[in-house]
Order: structure tokens, then sequence, then C-alpha cells
């Protein structure tokens, strides 16, 4: 069982190659969510995220014969960039087997870091598989996401930070894939301060640690898709569920619209960039699926920022538009001259700004003499799109807007 020594050992070890993430109370935040709110920003690692540190762990202990052999992983983006990262600063060849559904972002992480990036499979589980084959033909070394001592040690020297950057910790919140992170964190702060509560996050798309915490043992969960794809592990590793079991306190699910929420406002508010897995811990934070943290110290682990720019953008523009701030409503007008103008003077006396405008006179809704026109609108809020829709209305225009009226209504 992994032991504190082990631990603190690590941080000595990779010091210098490790980027002491910074952990600061946020204001605002904390005003959302009743408690003191502290954010350790491990997306702020060289790599995005915190991979590196177990990475490094590892690979500053291979022997020779094991580094001459070059190191091999699978990874569903994360993993594979702390390893290739660590490689490369030690001289070894590293090889990285990705599913094929990983976001651009993180496969071009991990060749801009040196890797040789082989993509197979539909999920972790497919890619883990094939990397094993890979192993035993080749030789290589192979390092595990999760489910290896040095690894989880390496991970838990995050715990040794926070412990002395936030006095007086009551919780810690951390997202659960295959469980290495959670449990190197719980196996260092309980060994320092047993009373601090440690509450892993699960996306409620693939619990497996939650369901495997129920079933008394490991069980594999189904693999689907999610947004938190840092987290996406349908089994969790034999020694971090042990782990989680002594020293984890609660595991708790978040759904996909709680992670995109969650994504937006730390983006929004803190100006801070997580990706879904990153995300999850605050999510759960955030709408209120732990237990009473009212007023307690809580440090949110923020595990990684590399998100795929077009995800993200849509999670920005569902986002807007569910808030109110763009909303999508389209307008029956005569169709004759003056009537997009008339239109568009209505819109512009309610101060919003049309970011996209479409006309369509053949739709079916319509009739000869009529054409429907579609608006995207930048606006202030439900209340602001409200205002909008009741004065087409009052100058005469037929709206359809059932979304964003149903939007504005909520």
């Amino acid at each position: 069982m992994l032991k504190l020594t082990e631990i603190q050992a690590a941080r000595e070890r990779i010091r210098d190659h490790v980027f002491l993430s910074p952990c600061a109370r946020s204001e605002t935040l904390s005003r959302m969510t009743g408690c003191q709110v502290y954010l350790k920003l491990e997306n702020l690692q060289m790599t995005g995220s915190f991979k590196e540190r177990g990475s490094f762990n590892k690979i500053l202990q291979l022997g020779s014969a094991e580094r001459a052999a070059g190191v091999i992983c699978a990874s569903a983006g994360n993993h594979g960039q702390g390893l290739a990262h660590a490689a490369r600063v030690s001289g070894i060849p590293a090889h990285v087997v990705m599913p094929d559904t990983t976001p651009l972002a993180k496969i071009r992480g991990n060749r801009e870091l040196g890797a040789n990036v082989i993509l197979h499979g539909n999920n972790y589980d497919e890619a883990y598989a094939h990397a094993i084959e890979l192993q035993q033909r080749h030789g290589y070394t192979f390092v595990h996401a999760f489910d290896d001592e040095q690894v989880i040690a390496g991970q838990g020297t995050i715990a040794l930070e926070l412990l002395e950057q936030v006095a007086g910790l009551d919780a810690v919140v951390v997202p659960v894939g295959g469980g290495g992170l959670i449990a190197g964190v719980a196996a260092a702060i309980k060994a320092l301060r047993p009373e601090v509560s440690v509450i892993g996050v699960e996306t409620e798309r693939m619990p497996a640690m939650l369901a495997s915490r129920r079933a008394g043992r490991i069980t594999r969960v189904d693999s689907v898709n999610t947004v938190a794809d840092g987290i996406s592990v349908a089994r969790v590793g034999t020694l971090t569920f042990e782990l989680a079991e002594r020293h984890v306190d609660d595991i708790v699910t978040v759904s996909e619209e709680e992670i995109a929420t969650a994504i937006l406002t730390l983006l929004e508010r803190e100006k801070t960039v997580a990706e879904g897995a990153g995300a999850a811990g605050f999510a759960a934070l955030l709408h209120g699926d732990i237990g009473d943290l009212a007023g307690k110290r809580v440090v949110v682990l923020i595990s990684g920022g590399n998100i795929d720019m077009n995800l993200l953008s849509r999670i920005i523009e569902r986002g807007l538009e569910r808030d109110g701030r763009i909303a999508n409503i389209r307008v029956v007008v005569r169709d004759r001259p003056g009537s997009m103008a008339e239109l568009t003077r209505v819109i512009a006396a309610c101060h919003a700004n049309i970011l996209q405008i479409a006309q369509n006179r053949h739709a079916n809704e319509v009739r000869l003499e009529e054409a429907e026109v579609e608006l995207a609108l930048e606006t202030r809020g439900r209340e602001h799109v409200r205002e909008i829709l009741g004065a087409l209305r009052d100058s005469g225009f037929e709206v359809r807007a059932p979304d964003s009226e149903a939007r504005a209504q909520g």
C-alpha cells in the first residue's frame, strides 16, 4: 500500500520538473457556492494537466535497460502528453496509443511533444489493449495511466502542495477517472490531515469508481462518449480502487450539462480554461451535488485544460443561448420593400445586435406574399429577449420563437 514517504520522495524527485501550481481563493465562486472555494490550477502545468507529475516520477526511476527500450502508454490524451514531455526531457523515445475519438488538440499536443502517436480503437480500453500488444511485441517499457504506484505517488504530490497553500482546509474535490489522481491525493491527505474530507467526482455517464464502491469490487461500466473525455474510463485500477476504498470519503456524479455549465462559468468568471474532466469537481460544487460544505474551505482540483476548441465553442454558444444572451427567433414579414428595414429598426430600438440573418420565401408555413426571417440576436439576457419579442409583436410582426421564448420564460 502506498506510503506517505513515497509521495514525499516523489515531490523531491520531480520538484525541478513540475510547476508549483497556484491554489488561490476565488471570491466570485465562493459567493456563488456558499463556501470558501480555492482552485488548484493544474491546468497551468506545461502539458496542461497534472499528468506530468506521475510520468516524471515514473521515468526518473527507470533503469538503463528500461530507458533504452523506450516507453509506451495508452491515453485519452493528457497522460500521453505528460509521458511524452517527461520522456523528451529524459531523452527517451515515447509511444502513445490513443482512441480514434481523442480530441484533435490532445493528439496534436502529444505529437508536438515528440511522441509517436498511434490511433487505435473507439475508447480507452481498446487503446490500452493495443498498447499492451505493442509493448509485448517490441519490448517497450509500459507506463500505466493510473494503476502504478510510482505514478500514483507523483499525482499525490498535489496534496502536499495544497495543504501548505490553504490553512484550515476542510475538503478537497477531485475528478475521478481511473483513480490515480484521487488515490494519490487521498493517501497524502489522510496521512497528514485525516479530518479533511476527500470527495471524488465522476461523470454520470461512466461512474466506474462509484459502481465499484457500491458493488464492493471492481466493476466495469459501459464506454460511452462524454464531454469529460479525460475521465472516461470504464474500469478503475486495482491499486487505485484499494486506495480509494481506504481513504476517499465520498464519490458523486455530475451530468454532461452540469460539466458544460462549469466549463463556461470558470471561463467567464475566473478566466480559467478547463476541459470537461478538469471542470467536473467544480460542476459538483456549483450544482450542489456534494453534501453540506457551507462556509467551509474547499479546494477544487482543476486537473486539466486541454479542451478541443470546437467543443469549447459549442459550449459557449449553448451556454449563451441558455442564458438568453443569444436568441434565435423566426419572424414572418411582408415580402415587399421596407419590411426588412422595419424589422431591423424594431430590433435596433431594443438595443439588440443582429449576429446572423437569413430570409426564406419558401417556408411551408408562410403565405405567398410573406417571407420568414431567421435571426440570431445578441441580447442582455432573458428579460431582454422578452422585451424584444413583445416589441416585435406590438409592431405587427408574427413571431415564431418556440425555443428562445421558452428559455426567456424559464
